[in-house]
């Protein structure tokens, strides 16, 4: 059912139920107005015949009292509103009122007739020799009510139609934007976000086109804003797979060539240890050398691929991390602190987290100048929730570009690929260092 149909059945209700209160009014005020006409007009017919009987009486020489009303009756002829008899004592009609002829071709139906029509009302004198009977007769009275009622019926039908028609007109213009708005409704869920909807003149239909106008240049913005956010997540799975393959290549292939030269020093150590001690000591600082490079080559492949994240999981991937920054720095506090249950989660979550982890120590380290670092990483109902809280020197957030520090750039994409919340909070000026706080959906968890 259309929005239209429904306004325009509600104005015909409205209407409908207008004319059937101004009908029953209507109806009421007439039969008030019929019943007091009836009566005053009864009243005044028996008065004027109680004033004949009186005065026949009080005058014998006119005749007999029914006689008299006989021949006044007679010369009366036809009483509007009231119907008269007169008997003799033999119960003979000496005289029977004639019936109204007052719009005679008008014939009310039996329905108006029941609501209108007063409660009949009999008066009888008793005179000498006969009998008079008055009653109350609303048939001109009825009629002339129905041609009137008739007239404002015809009116009140014209009306409705008319006003129905109009207002039919009204709205099919009124609601003309409506379509507009649906088809373009119908483009934007179809994916067609580049629709944009005219002005339109009434007001309320010119703030529904501009909302979704709005709209539309919201939702075109989050999907580019998402297609970004995908496009990132595939960039950073890309470099974690060629970090993953220079890894392996480092510890395949050079990692066998430092082995080599390593052995091929220890056995020139053996040979020439008590022969030639120059060369002993120069193969024993390549052994030392190639220890050296051996030992960094594995810094730099945990750099770029934690192994134990394969085979141990997230939380002891982050403890091994943690472990090695705290080796590295022992003047250092870096801890980590883990709540909740831990189930397996994607590869996917967990090499992101494992990065914000990374770069934020980072950064803590380097510029922060922290003395103690503390990880958080908890999990219940809401989601996961990351903190690296550090009391170094903070920073001003609202004087930072954060678009062109990198770092923080890349933990907050990193965060938006996974649907999740990034904030940074830091006040340099109480002495509270920085907070990074990273919150992830169920879903993504």
């Amino acid at each position: 059912m259309s929005l239209r149909f429904r306004l325009n059945l509600l104005v015909t209700m409205l209407s409908l139920a207008f004319l059937v209160a101004a009908g029953v009014v209507l109806v009421r005020d007439t039969k008030d107005s019929i019943r007091e006409r009836v009566e005053a007009a009864t009243r005044v017919t028996v008065q004027l015949l109680d004033t004949v009987i009186v005065s026949s009486a009080m005058n014998p020489s006119l005749g007999p009292t029914h006689y008299v009303l006989q021949d006044f009756l007679r010369s009366l002829g036809y009483v509007r509103s009231s119907r008269i008899e007169l008997y003799d004592y033999a119960n003979n009609p000496l005289y029977l009122s004639p019936g109204s002829t007052f719009k005679s071709e008008v014939i009310p139906p039996q329905w108006f007739v029941r609501l209108v029509a007063p409660k009949v009302e009999t008066v009888t004198r008793r005179v000498r020799y006969g009998v008079l009977i008055v009653h109350s007769s609303a048939e001109g009275s009825i009629r002339e009510a129905w041609s009137g009622f008739r007239q404002l019926m015809i009116m009140g039908i014209g009306f409705f139609v008319l006003l129905n028609l109009l207002v039919y007109g009204l709205l099919s213009h009124a609601l003309r934007p409506v379509r507009h708005i649906l088809h373009a409704i119908n483009r934007i869920e179809q994916g067609d976000l580049t629709t944009r909807l005219e002005r339109f003149s009434l007001p309320e239909f010119d703030r529904i086109g501009q909302s979704l106008n709005q709209m539309a240049v919201s939702l075109d913005a989050e999907r580019q804003l998402e297609q970004n956010r995908q496009l990132t997540q595939l960039i950073q799975q890309h470099i974690e797979d060629e970090r993953r393959s220079l890894a392996r290549e480092l510890h395949d292939e050079l990692g066998q060539y430092v082995t080599a030269i390593k052995t091929f020093a220890v056995a020139i150590v053996n040979k020439t240890k008590a022969t030639t001690p120059d060369i002993s000591a120069n193969a024993q600082t390549i052994v030392a050398a190639a220890n050296h490079i051996y030992d960094g080559m594995h810094n730099i492949i945990r750099q770029l691929r934690p192994a134990a994240m394969d085979n141990m999981g997230l939380v002891e991937t982050l403890r091994d991390m943690i472990s090695g920054y705290q080796a590295q720095h022992p003047e250092l506090s870096i801890q980590l602190h883990v709540s909740g249950e831990f189930q397996p989660m994607g590869e996917n979550v967990n090499i992101n987290l494992y990065r914000i982890v990374q770069e934020a120590v980072n950064n803590a380290i380097k510029h922060a100048h922290a003395q103690c670092i503390n990880v958080h990483l908890l999990l219940d109902k809401d989601g996961l929730r990351l903190m690296i809280c550090d009391d170094g020197v903070g920073m001003h957030i609202d004087n930072v570009d954060q678009t062109k520090h990198f770092g923080l750039l890349g933990m907050r994409e990193r965060v938006q690929a996974l649907h999740g919340q990034f904030k940074v909070v830091s006040q340099p000026d109480a002495g509270r260092g920085t907070t990074l706080e990273v919150r992830l959906p169920i879903e993504s968890a």
